[in-house]
């Protein structure tokens, strides 16, 4: 009902399809603005009338955009439901939505936010009484607790030679997004370029794409590891590399190893995703 029913109503743009999920007497939906402050909420449905018409409007716009893949897909890769308390013939259901959708012209529209359902079980149905949506992730005291810090250690443990690189960030894994090894390699499958300074920009702006996928960008990451075929080609590769990095800049790991074919670098990405509010 509040996945696979409701995602292929909406692609559809068929009401009919989830007209017999809701309960329309008492009917209540609150638009959470994507603000953690409760004082930002509005009563955008005070019925269920209201609530139909906002969908099919919304429902009208999503289907005008030229989207990469299948929508329902997308939409299906995007959205979590996970969390269900049940209580007698109630029930609160936590939906989320995390990721992108991504157009055809390869820009993205990042999905960043949740929904809480009430519902109620009507002779052994179950339909939805109302909810409160377009609310952040996470809210107050825990929002505050996610964002990146960096503990700064003495010169004593920070040596003088250091690179471009935090010596300690204190991270929040409440919300982290892994990439694994990106290397200079274009869309068909060829290596791009074959010195380390073109490999190097490649490589990076190949991590760029992957964590705009989840909605990350660069200044959420917080750990580089750096596997190198030759380490003489390290000082090319640092200059490179500050360009892409503002403070704090991630803690980071290098070293050389064997790599595949011609390439001559590989880095691995772990960021932390910002909270919107």
């Amino acid at each position: 009902m509040l996945v696979a029913r409701d995602i292929e109503a909406f692609v559809k743009e068929d009401w009919s399809m989830i007209a017999e999920d809701f309960i329309e007497e008492n009917f209540i939906g609150i638009d959470g603005q994507n603000k953690s402050d409760p004082d930002g909420w509005v009563l955008s449905f005070p019925n269920l009338e209201a609530y139909k018409t906002e969908w099919l409007k919304q429902a009208k716009i999503f289907n005008e955009v030229k989207w990469a893949g299948d929508p329902k897909a997308m939409y299906l890769q995007v959205t979590i439901l996970n969390d269900i308390e049940i209580r007698e013939d109630k029930a609160l259901a936590h939906k989320k939505f995390i990721g992108s959708f991504v157009k055809a012209n390869g820009e993205r529209e990042v999905a960043n936010w949740q929904t809480v359902y009430y519902c109620r079980c009507i002779n052994g149905t179950w339909k939805i009484t109302g909810f409160t949506g377009y609310l952040p992730h996470f809210t107050g005291s825990v929002a505050e607790k996610m964002e990146r810090q960096i503990q700064f250690t003495t010169q004593a443990v920070q040596h003088k030679t250091a690179g471009p690189y935090s010596p300690v960030l204190i991270i929040d894994p409440a919300r982290l997004v892994v990439i694994s090894g990106q290397a200079a390699i274009a869309v068909d499958g060829n290596i791009v370029g074959d010195t380390i300074e073109t490999q190097a920009r490649k490589t990076l702006d190949n991590c760029k794409k992957q964590l705009a996928f989840a909605g990350c960008s660069l200044d959420d990451v917080f750990k580089v590891n750096v596997y190198m075929k030759d380490l003489a080609d390290w000082p090319v590769f640092n200059e490179v590399y500050k360009k892409y990095f503002n403070n704090p800049l991630p803690v980071r790991t290098a070293v050389q190893t064997g790599l595949l074919e011609k390439l001559l670098v590989e880095i691995e990405l772990w960021a932390i995703k910002k909270i919107v509010s």
